[in-house]
């Protein structure tokens, strides 16, 4: 679900750029009064799932379409909703400015589907709210079903709604609303399940996780969290590396809307102004563009990924998609999303003495 910049005006894209700028800050002062030397690389692991997850489209059966985790549910049930939409936002930041995956003028609304949804409206008023202060699996597995559902169903109409007040293309609104709903249901589904188990081995291994993001308090000195963080930083590089040679090359949701609304999955942006501007800006800092090497010879075609760079292999190639490039790419944003997040909570922390 991460637009591009063709579908986004540039005043709309200001404008979600200054709410998820809004955001972030209310999100870091939160964080401040309750950061911890714990927590922190906790975060910076789960941000480095999230990137190897979001690599998997994985094929939505009889539609043609695919899809892939957002994992914004993931990160608010694990680290709570201040501290997950700030490493969200790193993930989108650093897939946008460095694999072209996403506009630059669409990163704040890409941030604020993907992130806001999830972690400040599903996880405290539905999530919550169903799995109780002392979850078991089958209130947890109903509670990730139907928390990751409707946001992705919020998020799905914020990319409808932010299209068609952008007024740059010329979608369609009924269809692609009648598009962009019912495949992100069936994508919400999968997205729920994936939650649920990942919650409930966190609920059997370690539930002072759950309970301490369920209070919003500090990780306590007696809580090993050094077993999870090996086990999520485990999965996300054999994610990365190895599991992203075997992503649908089906169309994803969103383009899959674009295709059956306009007969095309992308749509050519505005020339000149900004957008140009923030194309070219992009294409010079994305050095593994469309998560591959660069260069001369790789056949621009229909592609699963949202972002400008948009590149898939020649026709004909085998599956899975056997790829040094995907590989590479895929450690080294998850190693760069763990930094970022690192960074950030580093100096959370310093703030946090001072």
């Amino acid at each position: 679900m991460h637009m591009a910049d063709a579908l986004i005006s540039p005043a709309v894209g200001g404008a979600l750029w200054a709410a998820t700028a809004v955001v972030s800050l209310y999100s870091a002062n939160k964080l401040k009064k309750t950061a911890d030397d714990r927590r922190v690389p906790l975060m910076g692991v789960l941000g480095a799932f999230i990137f190897a997850a979001q690599m998997i489209n994985f094929s939505i059966p009889a539609t043609g379409s695919s899809g892939h985790l957002g994992g914004g549910m993931i990160l608010a049930i694990l680290l709570g909703p201040h501290a997950a939409f700030l490493t969200m936002a790193s993930v989108l930041t650093i897939q946008a400015l460095f694999f072209a995956d996403g506009g630059l003028l669409a990163l704040g609304c890409n941030i604020f589907n993907l992130g806001f949804f999830p972690c400040f409206i599903a996880y405290p008023l539905i999530y919550r709210k169903l799995a109780g202060r002392q979850p078991t699996r089958g209130r947890i597995l109903a509670a990730s079903m139907v928390s990751c559902i409707l946001a992705l169903q919020m998020g799905a109409m914020g990319v409808v709604a932010e299209t068609m007040i952008s007024g740059v293309s010329d979608l369609p609104f009924s269809a692609f609303v009648l598009l962009m709903q019912p495949i992100h249901l069936a994508i919400g589904v999968v997205e729920g399940l994936v939650t649920s188990a990942v919650v409930s081995f966190i609920l059997k291994a370690r539930p002072e996780l759950l309970d301490a993001s369920f209070h919003s308090r500090p990780l306590s000195d007696h809580i090993p969290a050094r077993g999870i963080i090996v086990a999520f930083l485990t999965v996300a590089v054999g994610a990365a590396g190895l599991l992203s040679w075997f992503a649908s090359s089906n169309p994803d949701g969103l383009e899959w809307a674009l295709l059956h609304s306009t007969g095309k999955t992308e749509l050519e942006a505005p020339a000149g102004g900004v957008h140009s501007l923030l194309a070219k800006l992009q294409d010079k800092i994305a050095f593994l563009p469309d998560y591959n090497f660069s260069g001369p010879g790789r056949e621009k075609l229909q592609s699963p990924r949202e972002g400008n760079a948009e590149v898939k292999p020649v026709k004909g190639e085998a599956w899975p998609a056997v790829n040094a490039g995907t590989s590479l790419s895929g450690i080294i944003g998850a190693g760069m999303t763990l930094l970022l997040v690192g960074l950030i909570g580093f100096c959370l922390r310093r703030q946090q003495k001072k």
